[in-house]
């Protein structure tokens, strides 16, 4: 499942680009501003030749072995003048900023792309509405940009973009979506004190000791507990078989999944972990065939549950029923129609679920002219949750976000409520299960109480 990112007018891209217009004399940052709408660029530099903060003088080298002199008063001017082009008004001495930066970090790229750039996309839409709607800190106009990274889903990918964000000074992050590449990142961000809000699932996240990981959506506890139960209270069968992608949120769904099943007293004869580079699934269903496997409990990433939909269709496992978790419940496996029962739960449920859900995938569509892929309605909250926090706090400044977000306890635009315990678990989540009906993932029930 590839996916291409589109420009967006409102937000930046960290990338390598040319020399800087100008310098930030406080931070050694070059950046460069092209045309309105265009990408900015952010990269580290030296300190300027000319600033000497303890001298009182500047020297401004401007050919090799050429001097010439500010007064103090021209350097105090002149670094004003380049605080407030880089609209970074606190070191100015102002009591909020021109300009707050909100990272978001997602697989862009590569088989997930479409689910990074549908989280990316609910940031935006978010954005969009409150610098629309004149928001402001303190009685002061804000202007909010979104700056994105790409982590490819790549844990190493993950911890260099968030070092990234963190040396681009952003207030708040969202991301990220694996459980593989937030839980690497978030010392980074905890670190400098940036919020970190993540829709990854796998409980590890929240038991860092970190002050700064807000998780989104129900862990994987909870998670596991409604795909182990659904399947044994529902499916009439026995037999079973366990398929995980290998990461860190597959193998422990999966391993929860299968404590649950092993509870009912179902017999789990085959168990089998795949990478991310499986997609020949014909072995392992002829091994299934043998088996006699009735129910299948995946955690296979969608892009590799149709080679294996499409082994069991060749091998005539038509009753077979198949249940996975929130990376089988996508529009790609949608595009096929198969003869046995597919399954899914989720903790991230379907934005027409909600109240105001079908109202905000009419404006998603409008805006982006696609489907809603993945959760950006729960980005979309996020970020209105992050601004609610500095509201809060009257502040832009990461740490006291970090402190509004424990305490801040309201609803948000669609999915209703977000509010966070200690650790950064929702105190109130549920997971749903859903069920492949005339080519759509029908809703069967949701509890928070699995």
């Amino acid at each position: 499942m590839h996916a291409t990112t589109p420009a967006f007018h409102s937000r930046n891209s960290i990338q390598r680009r040319a020399a800087p217009s100008w310098m930030d004399p406080l931070g050694g940052w070059a950046v460069r501003s092209t045309a309105q709408g265009a990408h900015t660029s952010i990269q580290r530099r030296a300190a300027p030749s000319w600033m000497d903060p303890l001298g009182g003088r500047a020297v401004r080298r401007t050919a090799p072995g050429a001097n010439s002199s500010l007064t103090r008063r021209h350097w105090l001017a002149s670094a004003l003048s380049a605080c407030l082009m880089a609209g970074l008004l606190p070191g100015c001495g102002q009591s909020s900023p021109q300009v707050v930066k909100i990272g978001v970090a997602q697989p862009l790229s590569g088989d997930l792309g479409s689910r990074g750039q549908d989280m990316l996309n609910g940031v935006v839409l978010a954005v969009e509405e409150l610098n629309q709607a004149g928001f402001s800190l303190g009685g002061r106009p804000v202007k909010l940009e979104v700056v994105s990274v790409d982590d490819a889903s790549n844990p190493q990918r993950g911890v260099e973009v968030a070092r990234q964000l963190v040396d681009a000074k952003v207030s708040a992050v969202i991301g990220h979506l694996n459980s593989g590449v937030s839980i690497p990142a978030a010392p980074v961000y905890a670190q400098a004190h940036i919020p970190q809000l993540a829709i990854s699932t796998n409980p590890k996240y929240t038991t860092l000791g970190l002050p700064t990981t807000f998780r989104i959506v129900a862990n994987d506890t909870l998670q596991a507990k409604a795909m182990g139960r659904y399947a044994a209270e529902t499916f009439n069968t026995t037999r079973f078989a366990v398929l995980d992608d290998g990461t860190p949120y597959g193998k422990d769904l999966a391993a929860g999944a299968a404590a649950q099943l092993q509870t009912a007293k179902k017999e789990i004869v085959l168990q089998q972990t795949f990478t991310n580079k499986d997609k020949d699934f014909v072995p392992v269903v002829e091994r299934m065939k043998a088996l006699q496997v009735q129910s299948i409990i995946t955690t296979l990433d969608d892009f590799q549950v149709e080679p294996l939909l499409e082994a069991m269709v060749n091998a005539g496992l038509h009753d077979v029923q198949v249940l996975g978790g929130d990376t089988l419940k996508s529009p790609l496996v949608l595009k096929k129609t198969y003869p046995m029962p597919l399954f899914a739960t989720s903790s991230i449920l379907e934005a027409r679920d909600f109240t105001n859900g079908k109202a905000f995938v009419r404006k998603y569509q409008a805006r982006f002219n696609t489907e809603v892929a993945y959760g950006s309605h729960y980005s979309y909250d996020a970020m209105h949750q992050v601004a609610a926090a500095m509201r809060r706090a009257e502040s832009a400044d990461p740490a006291k976000i970090t402190e509004a977000l424990h305490l801040i306890d309201s609803y948000v635009p669609i999915t209703g409520y977000m509010k966070w315990n200690d650790l950064g678990e929702q105190t109130y989540s549920a997971v749903a299960v859903y069920k492949v009906v005339r080519g759509k993932w029908e809703s069967q029930i949701r509890s928070n109480s699995w």
